[in-house]
């Protein structure tokens, strides 16, 4: 049985998760913390486990092996060193933080401390996208030219999303710091290693971060990744575009059509299962030793195109990976 802490309600995700870990048979909830202790009180409640206000405590506590954290973006560092310095593997809500000189301070704490680490990068566990990254592994599409991947709600324009998600100390970023990280990871897996980045972020609803985003991407392999995302888009199908010098595939949310070479039209492929969630790739990865697909190098990878994107924005010029 893996004993599991979550570390906050903050996130938006944090309470799922919580749902996911309890449905288990083989992990348990046993307690809460929250860097603001009402909101944690109340959460513990609805979960039906303690709350425990000072973190040191939590940490030290014999019922907790693991902690699932969803505290604010800039405070991960400090809640992941601790949590590793006291021997808890670690299951985090994305991203795992908001510059790489901090990525790499987290992996050398948990690689000193030999706990497991998880990211919640749930889009790579979709049967669509292992499909269409087998197509491209596989060399069926040819050389690819250009990706595109667009993900976007209208959480911004309908404020369903909570009033802090648009403060900057707290979060590092917007639309493309959020949602925007799927179309980022999921890009960063299947085209390798990127080369420079142009970003346009735009604030559509006036808040001190971006609501509307756009990001052009190079990597070494020749293509051209368009990643999109929106916080003031409502009735979006969720796009994904691949493009090769053999084929094509275009993805609108679950629909999947591709054309290869030789094709005279386009049809609809047989598209494998869905993986595991990433919260059960965590508990596997601890128990069981599961290999881990979703971890320290990915999360990095991740953080590495944020932080160029937020660069380039910001200082409006293009920014090479190697600046």
């Amino acid at each position: 049985m893996l004993n599991i802490a979550m570390l906050s309600d903050w996130h938006v995700h944090s309470d799922g998760y919580a749902h996911e870990f309890m449905s288990m048979d083989d992990a348990k909830v046993t307690c809460v913390w929250d860097e603001d202790p009402e909101r944690g009180s109340i959460w513990a409640k609805e979960l039906g486990v303690d709350f425990e206000p000072d973190l040191d405590v939590l940490l030290a506590r014999k019922d907790v092996d693991a902690v699932s954290i969803g505290t604010p973006t800039a405070m991960h560092p400090e809640v992941m060193i601790k949590a590793a310095r006291a021997g808890k593997h670690i299951f985090t809500e994305k991203v795992m933080a908001l510059n790489v000189a901090d990525c790499d301070q987290i992996a050398e704490e948990i690689n000193k401390a030999g706990v497991k680490f998880v990211i919640s990068f749930p889009q790579r566990s979709w049967g669509r996208y292992i499909y269409i990254k087998n197509l491209i592994d596989q060399g069926k599409l040819g050389k690819v030219t250009v990706l595109r991947s667009r993900d976007s709600h209208d959480g911004a324009v309908r404020n369903w999303l909570p009033d802090y998600w648009y403060d900057f100390k707290q979060t590092g970023g917007g639309a493309m710091m959020d949602l925007g990280a799927h179309p980022m990871y999921l890009s960063r897996w299947m085209m390798g290693k990127p080369k420079r980045i142009n970003s346009m972020f735009t604030y559509v609803t006036g808040r001190e971060v971006d609501d509307n985003a756009v990001c052009t991407i190079e990597y070494e392999n020749g293509a051209t990744v368009i990643a999109e995302t929106s916080l003031v888009s409502g009735n979006n199908p969720q796009m994904f575009e691949v493009y090769g010098t053999k084929g094509l595939v275009l993805c609108r949310d679950k629909e999947i059509l591709v054309k290869l070479e030789g094709d005279k039209e386009f049809h609809t492929p047989e598209i494998p299962a869905d993986d595991i969630k990433p919260t059960r790739k965590f508990v596997e990865a601890v128990l069981y030793d599961r290999p881990i697909d979703i971890g320290l190098k990915e999360a990095r990878d991740l953080t590495e195109l944020m932080e160029k994107a937020y660069q380039a924005d910001r200082e409006k010029r293009e920014i090479g990976f190697d600046d």
